[in-house]
């Protein structure tokens, strides 16, 4: 489907919010692919309007409470959102129930006439701490593709996008998308709407070599920098996005940006 917008509203988490594409001049510090699509769509379409209600560590209630309803006062004709990451990693969840939540929340985004974009969420497979919530994830993919399938809206496939298996497509924290991982998806979202840009993947530097030692030494590491605070929040009860807000809480005209 090929179609242009001039309202776009992105909603979600970390994943939307941009984390892992590190800005220091922009709100939050971040930049994220919903900035880099939006540039995509504003190529074309000059007048666009672009806001970003999503904020890292939100899990679906909160986004549907603190952002839905601001989203449809912006009276959008494009949506973007993922929301159910992050309850997906807590020990006990209703997939089932949490998707009804969100079909609830996704029909009222589609209701009010705008096209609405979700995604799959990343094959854990492949992620070996996580790799246990496989399954999860799996069951939660294909009953938002049924939501998809009932309110018209676009899929963004994220489990069957091989190329994330890459470690360089992720942060240095390995659980948010790096810039290049970040403007592969902006990439895979305008692709998926059938809009026409010129965004192309980044070049990737070569991994570097690392024998077992390395890569334990490696592991570890990245297990006390980023890993252990993670769960240390999750025992508190706390977010990192505990103190923020939306950086872009309204719309405003898409400024290109200078660098990649």
């Amino acid at each position: 489907m090929a179609s242009t917008f001039h309202r776009y509203v992105a909603l979600g988490d970390s994943f939307t919010e941009g984390v892992g594409d590190h800005d220091p001049t922009r709100p939050n510090g971040v930049r994220g692919w919903a900035d880099r699509a939006a540039e995509g769509l504003a190529a074309t379409v000059p007048d666009l309007g672009y806001a970003n209600l999503a904020i890292r560590g939100r899990k679906m209630d909160a986004i549907i409470a603190e952002q839905v309803g601001p989203a449809l006062a912006l009276r959008p004709d494009l949506v973007s959102v993922y929301a159910g990451g992050n309850d997906i990693l807590r020990p006990r969840v209703s997939i089932d129930a949490l998707v009804q939540r969100y079909d609830a929340a996704v029909a009222r985004l589609a209701g009010s006439g705008a096209h609405v974009v979700l995604f799959t969420g990343f094959d854990l497979g492949f992620a070996p701490v996580f790799r246990h919530l496989r399954g999860r994830v799996a069951t939660y993919n294909e009953l938002v593709r049924e939501v998809a399938e009932t309110h018209g809206a676009t899929v963004v496939d994220f489990w069957r996008l091989r190329e994330y298996r890459d470690a360089r497509l992720w942060d240095v924290d390995r659980l948010h998308m790096s810039s290049a991982g970040h403007q592969r998806m902006a990439i895979a979202v305008l692709d998926a709407l059938g809009v026409e840009h010129d965004l192309v993947p980044f070049d990737l530097a070569p991994l570097p070599e690392m024998d077992r030692r390395q890569r334990r030494d490696a592991d570890l590491a990245w297990a006390r920098a980023h890993a252990a605070p993670w769960v240390q929040r999750r025992l508190r009860g706390t977010s990192s996005g505990d103190a923020l807000s939306p950086r872009r809480p309204g719309l405003a005209p898409v400024v290109p940006s200078r660098v990649g």
